[in-house]
């Protein structure tokens, strides 16, 4: 898979605990577009919603913002570092933080009515098994929203790197992928100013 940056969880942690600190001024620009991303769930007050893989914690204020104060709103991820920055900046206000990986989530069947998940499958170590764990704590008809703050094409371009035909991201490997794990894509962008891919939980 394309811009695999490790294939153990530890390496992952590493990857980013070098760069938790300078991580959101090295994008500082992409509020609104987690914002718009999140409108794509649809989330109504008082839902319960999941930042898998939430970083610094950027889509949390708009997860807030939209299942209102008797939401529940979890931010769970690998990296200690990336968490600690989320708290820094005042994220932790927002959601419950989980120091937890996405694929063993402490999160009971079902418990979920939605999932954010922002850059998470490029650094899966298992994708298949990821998306599995986050159908089990996702309700039948609960929805996840796999987002990028800019596309495949603008992302490899900024990395100088081509897209490969086999990049989970493209739709079709993504789409039989989202049905073995539990989900059905209901819609697929892959635009300069977005990459957002939206399933609903079959069941």
């Amino acid at each position: 898979m394309t811009d695999h940056h490790a294939d153990r969880p530890h390496e992952v942690r590493a990857f980013f605990a070098s760069r938790a600190a300078t991580w959101d001024a090295k994008f500082p620009d992409d509020g609104p577009a987690y914002a718009a991303g999140v409108a794509e769930l649809g989330l109504q007050e008082g839902e319960r919603v999941l930042d898998a893989g939430c970083g610094t914690g950027r889509a949390l204020p708009a997860l807030r913002a939209a299942v209102g104060p008797l939401g529940t709103v979890l931010g769970a991820d690998l990296t200690p570092e990336m968490l600690e920055t989320a708290v820094r900046a005042g994220r932790g206000r927002d959601a419950a933080l989980l120091l937890a990986d996405v694929a063993r989530l402490p999160l009971p069947d079902a418990a979920l009515d939605a999932v954010f998940a922002a850059g998470l499958l490029s650094h899966l170590p298992d994708s298949a098994g990821g998306l599995t764990e986050l159908a089990r704590t996702v309700r039948p008809g609960g929805r996840l929203a796999l987002f990028h703050p800019i596309g495949r094409a603008a992302l490899a371009a900024r990395k100088g790197r081509p897209i490969t035909p086999d990049d989970l991201r493209a739709e079709p490997n993504l789409r039989p992928l989202l049905t073995d794990c539990g989900w059905d894509l209901v819609r697929y962008e892959d635009e300069d100013a977005r990459y957002l891919a939206l399933a609903v939980r079959r069941g």
